[in-house]
């Protein structure tokens, strides 16, 4: 993304909500688009650091926005401060702006495996944390969001923070005992999709189809079953009921499936995931 971003003239959402944007790495840099792509903040209401000053200057000609090297100075500015940075920086930095963290300022982490409770000793105050576990499809604002509440989270701020992440996609509100297999199915489950999307194109190149064709039908396929699931409401079993005909191809593709364990081994590949995660949590 060499371009400058053009920024939308009409009044921004969420207009006097200050965000600053600590890390902005990838996911961060996502995120500072979609604010700026789908009007929920004007750029004077962002404030973002990265490591490097050349970094910094190449950010803020392309957004527009405020874009240091301080993260101090960026979190006393604003009302949300969303920490971008990786999970073992986390605590370093909450050191750093711990003078900036007040019981009135939200602090919103998508850093994978920190527990809230460790942000809010951290801080040293009764401050509100919202841990959010986004995945990479946000890229095309397609992804999905799990978030969960510290102790000092008010409902108000809990919606702040949807509105933050539904610009990148959907949101789903969990306890925060439930993160970790968030992490492993939603997180994870993009790669495991990718194998299968793989796996699929492959075996129509194997059937006789050119290799871009069989990619983009068994791509298209998987993108089409999935809004079949969200979009009809209907039970993901129901749905293969109705393309599976009495004697037909499907079913004798599925016992294949089945025969091969894909069921089982995709339930297994969620829960080492998961387990993954705890472990890095307790790290």
């Amino acid at each position: 993304m060499s371009e400058s971003y053009e920024v939308m003239v009409s009044a921004p959402v969420m207009p006097g909500l200050r965000v600053a944007v600590l890390g902005a790495g990838k996911m961060g840099g996502i995120l500072l688009q979609a604010f700026l792509k789908n009007n929920l903040l004007a750029p004077e209401q962002i404030f973002a650091t990265v490591q490097h000053a050349e970094r910094a200057q190449a950010l803020s000609a392309q957004f527009g926005v405020e874009v240091t090297t301080d993260n101090l100075a960026a979190a006393q500015q604003a009302d949300v401060i969303l920490l971008g940075v990786k999970p073992t920086q986390v605590p370093a930095l909450i050191e750093e702006i711990r003078p900036a963290l007040t019981p009135k300022k939200t602090v919103l982490s998508f850093a994978a495996s920190v527990k809230t409770r460790s942000i809010e000793e951290g801080a040293g105050c009764e401050l509100a944390v919202i841990r959010a576990m986004p995945n990479t499809p946000a890229m095309l604002a397609a992804g999905i969001t799990a978030l969960c509440s510290g102790r000092f989270v008010s409902a108000e701020q809990m919606a702040v923070a949807q509105k933050i992440f539904q610009t990148v996609g959907r949101t789903v509100v969990v306890d925060e005992k439930h993160m970790d297999a968030v992490t492993g199915l939603s997180g994870s489950g993009p790669a495991f999709l990718y194998i299968i999307i793989e796996a699929l194109a492959e075996a129509g190149v194997n059937v006789g189809l050119p290799r871009d064709v069989a990619t983009l039908l068994a791509a298209q396929t998987t993108l089409g079953s999935a809004r079949m699931v969200l979009e009809t409401g209907y039970h993901p079993a129901l749905l293969k009921d109705a393309v599976t005909t009495p004697a037909g191809c499907t079913v004798d593709g599925i016992l294949e499936l089945e025969e091969g364990g894909l069921r089982v081994t995709l339930i297994k590949a969620v829960k080492r995931a998961t387990q993954r995660a705890k472990e890095l949590a307790n790290g």
